[in-house]
């Protein structure tokens, strides 16, 4: 655990943002163009970071095509185009497409993408309706416009557990839900160092400024959901910890650690169990309080 900062800081502007919607300056981080490289794997199996600053988009390279997760913003295909091409891959090689959640900064990018790639879109099944009706169906944003993101049709709606599959890859998705219906963690395994690395990328485990965790109508299940996802993450194995944002795994902190030669930088498993008890304190922080409210 680096982190020089408390964490919820840092997350907090995340959730803002989110809450605020498009309307909302959109934060320097989340365009400005990052480098390219690889976090781990090898020539068959490769796990690469193409993101922004703090949007998190992760190319996984096999010998039959790739896998792309997260599309980001609307404008940031430009963006994970070049970076994906800057590492000599094809943009035309990636076969499928996953995403974190759906909300604009992980998914807006996902319809531009798929027009150019012919990727399969590939998303969990409570999230469908939210991608493919571009945001309007949302249980916390759908009436609002800046939230809202150009709809995407989905090739394979998927359910907790199943995985997704490409040469010698296997991702499993979990359905770590509450920040959406369908927020997905990731995990699959990738070889480092003479041993197996296990791998995941977090999905969402904030509550945004506004979500109702108590006589939620739209989402009565929401508090219930968000105590399954910590069950869920706690009791992952995790040697690489990622995340839909950079923030969540300290990418700025670890990634000039990593150039200078620290190719372990990014295996961090005890920063993971720290965020997700830092997670789930706020959870539980947030839901105490409106619970006391309704009383």
């Amino acid at each position: 655990m680096t982190r020089k900062q408390p964490l919820p800081l840092a997350l907090l502007f995340v959730s803002l943002v989110c809450a605020l919607g498009a309307s909302a300056q959109i934060p320097a981080a989340w365009t400005t163009q990052f480098p390219p490289f690889r976090i781990a794997g090898d020539a068959t199996r490769g796990l690469y970071y193409v993101g922004s600053e703090d949007l998190a988009s992760y190319l996984i390279v096999t010998p039959a095509g790739n896998i792309l997760i997260n599309s980001n913003l609307a404008s940031s295909p430009q963006q994970i185009r070049k970076s994906v091409e800057s590492l000599g891959f094809h943009w035309a090689d990636i076969r499928i497409l996953l995403i974190s959640h759906a909300h604009y900064d992980h998914c807006a990018g996902s319809a531009e993408i798929l027009r150019e790639t012919h990727a399969q879109y590939e998303v969990m099944a409570e999230d469908v309706s939210v991608v493919q009706s571009g945001g309007h169906t949302d249980f916390n944003y759908a009436t609002h416009k800046t939230m809202w993101f150009p709809p995407a049709h989905v090739d394979r709606p998927l359910h907790d557990g199943d995985a997704v599959a490409l040469g010698a890859v296997t991702l499993t998705a979990h359905r770590t839900a509450g920040h959406t219906k369908g927020a997905t963690t990731w995990t699959f395994d990738l070889p480092g160092s003479g041993r197996t690395l296990h791998v995941v990328i977090v999905g969402s485990p904030n509550v945004n400024p506004g979500y109702k965790l108590v006589h939620n109508t739209r989402y009565p299940q929401i508090a219930a959901d968000y105590k399954h996802q910590f069950e869920v993450l706690k009791k992952l194995p995790c040697d690489i910890f990622l995340g839909a944002h950079g923030g969540y795994f300290d990418l700025a902190e670890k990634y000039p650690r990593f150039k200078a030669g620290d190719h372990n930088a990014f295996i961090d498993p005890a920063g993971y169990q720290a965020f997700i008890a830092d997670r789930q304190q706020a959870f539980e922080t947030e839901l105490t309080k409106q619970s006391a409210a309704q009383h």
